[in-house]
């Protein structure tokens, strides 16, 4: 069981070729702008569609239009309180949780004083935005080893956004997850899925394979990978110890 996405490969539109299949990527626009959430019969984006294949707007012109269709508006606008919706955002644009306070701050007053279109266009076009994904990438969870740039993140918080897999749907709730955590500026927790038997997290029987990223011994700009293996009720003490020492975690696995 992984908990954690690391090795998503990045979609990306190669050079144009007259039989390409562009399926596969209209596919995962879809899924990752929609939050994996179902896309009935005619809800699809035709016209858009048609002006992909045809080479008249780019994949990140493609994101753009599933964010400012209605169908987006409809499932995470709509029916989301205000912070749902700029986590949601910052998921679905930018492949992460939003940073902090100032950041949910700055997107409630770009859609207060500017509207939903000037709200969706402020991530697609940021510089964040071109520098991960450029105009022909799909945006996919911003990890250590899929993305060409990442923001020092906190692990936690966009690991909470996660927290159903990244195959479950965003539109199952309209609560904001990290509100409270992001106002008082404190660390979000992280909560492992329960025992589907007992009820009860984990099991002392478990043990987990912890990989995560830190600067060598005896060097300040070389990075190594190390991996560790702990018991569930060790598994809090070493997340929390590896922040410490200022290690990225990259993933979580049960073994």
């Amino acid at each position: 069981m992984s908990f954690w996405v690391t090795d998503l490969d990045p979609i990306e539109l190669q050079e144009r070729q007259p039989n390409q299949d562009f399926n596969i990527i209209i596919r995962q626009a879809y899924k990752q702008v929609l939050g994996n959430a179902y896309l009935l019969d005619g809800e699809s984006l035709e016209t858009a569609e048609s002006m992909f294949r045809n080479g008249d707007i780019t994949v990140r012109g493609f994101v753009r239009a599933i964010g400012q269709s209605e169908l987006y508006r409809s499932l995470f606008f709509e029916t989301c309180s205000q912070y749902r919706f700029i986590e949601m955002n910052c998921k679905h644009f930018l492949g992460r949780a939003p940073l902090d306070q100032a950041e949910v701050s700055k997107h409630v007053q770009i859609y207060n004083n500017l509207g939903y279109e000037a709200e969706i266009d402020s991530y697609i076009d940021s510089d964040e935005y071109i520098n991960a994904y450029g105009e022909n990438v799909v945006p996919c969870p911003r990890t250590e080893s899929n993305q060409r740039t990442l923001l020092n993140v906190g692990y936690n918080r966009t690991y909470a956004l996660y927290s159903g897999g990244y195959a479950s749907s965003d539109n199952i709730t309209n609560k904001a997850k990290l509100i409270a955590d992001l106002a008082s500026n404190k660390p979000t927790a992280i909560t492992f899925p329960k025992n589907s038997s007992s009820g009860t997290p984990g099991s002392n029987k478990k043990r987990f394979r912890v990989k995560a990223t830190k600067a060598s011994v005896g060097s300040i700009n070389r990075l190594s990978n190390q991996t560790y293996e702990v018991n569930y009720d060790q598994l809090n003490a070493k997340i929390k110890n590896l922040h410490r020492t200022g290690a990225k975690i990259l993933s979580i696995t049960e073994v």
